[in-house]
């Protein structure tokens, strides 16, 4: 079949990033990706390895420490996660070398013997279906190069992605970029000249790699947000509010790692405050949507 236009909204978070250790393959106990965590009932008394310090190390450690994990370590590539964990966790740098006996070297030539080891390492922009000449090839970032305005890819603007960026905004920032690719096929919204479009794509990545913190890099989304919002007839929203509820959710997490998940927060479109959880989430033992549901 011949189309005269493709959507690309298939996500970017299913195809795991599992990267290569001298001696991974020499492991005695469990290792696997992030995406492949189902119960952390299976690392009850076990000294874990989490490898990587964004929001799957985050949970996958605070769960399997809520379910009796006897220790957990956080091995982190660029920075420690700068949280205030509980006493069993421990952060160290990369794996160096991993010896028989499950005993795990690091860079800083500290040491530990652990019984699982889980890759929370991310995921790859993965498009087997798609040739080479219209691929997205990127890390997972806030500004992927090669597609205008985060969705048209440039050497074929008929050829377009949704939802592509590393994420704070989420379902209304892939709402809007289906918006603004509806209307430039309806040809509502006309795009400029390569040349233009390969400037503009630029600018915005000037501006992320000078991004520091969260707050800088929800903000920058936040822009990019209400930049597409305000060129189609997508519902307005407070961007604004929206980029202080994330912050405040941050400054939370960082404040008690294994608190905040107790809080409530309100609604920018509703008005309403999501009702608390009848239990402390720590005490919480029963995940099922029925005990969820008690509310």
């Amino acid at each position: 079949d011949e189309f005269d236009f493709v959507v690309c909204a298939s996500g970017h978070f299913s195809t795991p990033n599992v990267p290569s250790f001298d001696g991974l393959d020499k492991f005695g106990g469990r290792v696997m990706h992030a995406h492949d965590f189902r119960d952390a009932l299976e690392f009850k008394d076990k000294d874990l390895l989490i490898v990587g310090t964004s929001y799957s190390a985050e949970d996958i450690a605070s769960q399997c420490y809520k379910y009796g994990a006897k220790s957990i370590t956080i091995s982190y590539r660029t920075n420690p996660t700068g949280f205030h964990w509980p006493e069993n966790f421990s952060q160290v740098p990369l794996i160096s070398k991993i010896e028989e006996g499950n005993k795990i070297h690091f860079i800083d030539g500290s040491t530990r013997v652990v019984d699982a080891i889980v890759l929370c390492t991310g995921y790859l922009h993965h498009f087997p279906f798609l040739t080479d000449d219209l691929k997205l090839k990127t890390n997972n970032c806030l500004w992927p190069l090669g597609i205008y305005k985060g969705i048209f890819w440039v050497d074929n603007p008929k050829m377009m992605y949704l939802g592509m960026q590393d994420q704070f905004y989420t379902f209304n920032m892939f709402d809007v970029q289906a918006w603004y690719a509806r209307d430039y096929m309806m040809g509502k919204i006309e795009l400029p000249n390569k040349d233009e479009m390969l400037k503009n794509n630029q600018d915005w990545k000037d501006r992320e790699e000078k991004l520091e913190t969260d707050e800088d890099m929800i903000w920058f989304q936040g822009d990019y947000t209400k930049e597409l919002m305000e060129a189609t007839d997508y519902p307005t929203f407070d961007i604004e509010g929206v980029n202080n509820l994330f912050m405040e959710w941050e400054h939370d997490k960082h404040n008690d790692i294994m608190g905040y998940r107790n809080k409530s927060y309100k609604s920018l479109m509703t008005g309403n405050t999501a009702p608390a959880h009848h239990t402390p989430w720590l005490d919480e033992l029963d995940d099922s949507y029925d005990s969820y549901m008690k509310n």
